[in-house]
């Protein structure tokens, strides 16, 4: 029988209903279980480092800062694989390739088995260098060690279990990709204070409960694609790797690898910053602010995730309509949750800080710092979703390209120019500098491809329909 029909008499969760079905709907189906498992995911991170604010002290705060620079390179490397496959299935299936969609499974699974070994192996061996090029001093250092020293450990599960999961989300089942975050936050808050509190574990608590939250995933994922019911599964030969089906995925995935590669360099060059004009608290200080943007960010991730099956289906159809309707949708979406993000942090700057910390001197520069790196935010949600929106039709080159402009081309440059006039507040007004800056370029290459598309395939975009 007919893959399609079987999954059809079986299953409700029917992707080729991306193709047919009413858009704002959709973008609600598969967009709120994302979102909920991204803020699920963010307050994980946000109540793990409460935990680590009250029960291990502020250095350990800065400690954890100066190790994002480190993860932010895994997420690079897992999300090459991850987002890659995840996109290059929507396209397949939009295409009608059911075989195809499913031989992407495999790929993701062993490719970033043998990605996290490699690079977990490696940073393993040099961690101390790396995180001293990273910008941990000698007070933090230990702080930052016994964290990534668990954490590295974890990292094949964590990348598999990544991938895995955005495939689930994208062949009909967003519902329980947002269970699977769910599973793995609930297990990580239980296991956290457990080991942070009871039995004194310090940072390497932190870190194995991270893992083993991870594995429990692994599991749950693994259970799905194992299920002889599910749409996309592991069939005979998933192990067989194709060049040509590897070079699509990251080809596609060169877009967010090369987003947190620069993030890692950008957040590196912030952290020296920081020493060098506010020494370990202004690190700490930093790293509570990411948390806060990083909440808001993942919500507008959710929304662009739900976008992306949506998007690459009906590109891949060449139901261009469509796929513009659920940009627009989500780029209003986008801007809201960014808005809402600006409002708080610029009227409860105090009530936001002093959930993580006690201290005074870190709770007055994270005020200081929140209000002014938050002073554009509003336009970053355009930014992720349109960037966003060319990776989801295939178009790597220009996702690459919005996505390098804020991280690099600009922040870069403001990071080197702005501290050495204004300090500490110029390392902070950095970001809001380059958003400004990132936004305006994003906005006319948006309407540069679009008018470039309705050229190319004879269709009306940009121009509002006129009702008769």
């Amino acid at each position: 029988m007919n893959i399609v029909k079987r999954f059809r008499q079986n299953n409700t969760n029917d992707p080729h209903l991306l193709g047919r079905g009413d858009i704002k709907k959709l973008l609600f189906q598969y967009s709120l279980p994302a979102i909920m498992g991204m803020v699920i995911t963010s307050l994980y991170h946000i109540v793990d480092s409460i935990f680590i604010g009250h029960g291990i002290g502020a250095l350990a705060i800065s400690g954890l800062a100066v190790t994002f620079p480190i993860m932010n390179i895994m997420a690079a490397f897992s999300t090459l694989i991850g987002i890659g496959g995840a996109t290059l299935t929507s396209i397949r299936l939009g295409e009608k390739d059911e075989q195809g969609a499913q031989s992407i499974l495999g790929h993701v699974a062993i490719l970033n088995t043998v990605n996290a070994a490699v690079l977990g192996g490696v940073t393993y061996i040099f961690l101390d260098p790396i995180l001293r090029l990273f910008g941990a001093s000698d007070i933090l250092l230990p702080y930052a060690r016994d964290f990534m020293s668990v954490y590295l450990l974890g990292t094949p599960v964590i990348f598999v279990f990544i991938g895995l999961n955005n495939i689930m989300r994208v062949t009909g089942y967003p519902k329980k990709a947002m269970m699977s975050s769910f599973i793995t936050v609930i297990v990580n808050i239980i296991l956290a204070p457990i080991f942070i509190f009871a039995l004194q574990w310090g940072m390497k608590g932190t870190a194995f409960a991270t893992v083993l939250s991870q594995v429990v995933g692994l599991v749950w994922v693994l259970a799905h694609f194992s299920d002889g019911k599910s749409f996309i599964r592991f069939g005979k030969g998933f192990h067989r790797l194709s060049t040509k089906t590897t070079m699509a995925m990251l080809a596609i995935g060169l877009s967010p690898f090369l987003i947190n590669l620069s993030s890692s360099l950008v957040v590196s060059v912030i952290n020296i910053d920081l020493m060098r004009y506010g020494a370990e608290m202004a690190v700490g200080a930093y790293g509570i602010i990411n948390r806060v943007v990083f909440l808001f960010v993942m919500i507008v991730i959710g929304l662009t995730m739900g976008m992306q099956p949506i998007v690459g289906y009906n590109f891949g159809a060449r139901k261009l309509d469509r796929a513009f309707r659920a940009l627009k949708y989500t780029i209003a979406g986008g801007v809201a949750v960014t808005t809402f993000g600006f409002l708080l942090s610029e009227l409860f700057p105090g009530y936001i800080v002093r959930m993580f910390t006690t201290n005074q001197e870190l709770i007055d520069i994270s005020v200081r710092g929140l209000r002014i790196i938050m002073a554009m935010f509003p336009l970053a949600g355009a930014q992720i979703v349109i960037s966003n929106f060319f990776q989801s039709v295939g178009k790597a080159k220009i996702s690459i390209f919005l996505s390098l402009t804020r991280q690099l081309i600009f922040l870069l440059p403001f990071l080197l120019i702005l501290p050495h006039h204004f300090g500490l507040d110029g390392v902070f007004g950095s970001l809001p500098a380059a958003d400004a800056v990132a936004f305006t370029v994003t906005i006319f290459t948006l309407i540069y491809q679009l008018r470039k598309i309705e050229k190319d395939f004879g269709v009306s975009l940009l121009k509002p329909k006129v009702r008769t």
